[in-house]
């Protein structure tokens, strides 16, 4: 039984990981590597994202600067990053790409804000199906004589323990990233 509940909380884990990843895609008002580090560039024939082919740094907090290894690539990702249409106009020095991200507005903030609790929802509902396919198989293996009525009991308390912990943090998560948002 251990390994079930090692294993939800694994899954569980690998749930909020990849809804943070996906909130750092989400323009807020603040500059992040990770909006334009997945933009990908055609390389030698292949689409690369921008984080394998240069450095993104953050000079400010609403500046991007990218470096790339290669110089004979700028006009690529200028024009990967104006593709990607992320709402904003890279400027290219003949070294460097540097980007500042236009002020939102509060109707955008809005519109950010439901986008990030949708997110949230939709990273709940995988948790609790989670839950529903750890409490089956706890089912079967009571079925099967292999716990007792009582241990099920048990168990499934502890995995809807474990759930709520879990749906606790993704509001945690949410509220952090809104707060973010709604930051002026």
């Amino acid at each position: 039984m251990a390994n079930e509940l090692a294993e939800l909380k694994s899954n569980m884990e690998k749930a909020i990981t990849f809804l943070q990843n996906e909130y750092l895609s989400i323009r807020t008002g603040r500059a992040h590597p990770g909006l334009v580090s997945d933009i990908k560039v055609e390389y030698y024939g292949t689409p690369t994202p921008i984080k394998s082919l240069a450095n993104v740094t953050i000079p400010e907090s609403r500046s991007i600067q990218i470096a790339p290894f290669d110089k004979t690539i700028l006009k690529a990702m200028e024009k990967a990053i104006l593709a990607a249409n992320i709402g904003m106009t890279p400027q290219n020095d003949g070294s460097v790409l540097r980007m500042t991200l236009p002020e939102l507005t509060k109707q955008r903030r809005i519109e950010l804000t439901k986008l990030l609790a949708k997110k949230a929802e939709e990273s709940k509902v995988v948790i609790r199906n989670y839950r529903r396919d750890t409490i089956e198989v706890l089912k079967k293996q009571e079925k099967n004589s292999e716990i007792t009525e009582d241990d099920l009991k048990k168990f499934t308390k502890d995995v809807q323990d474990i759930t709520d912990n879990y749906i606790k943090k993704i509001d945690e998560v949410y509220k952090v990233k809104e707060k973010e948002v709604l930051e002026d």
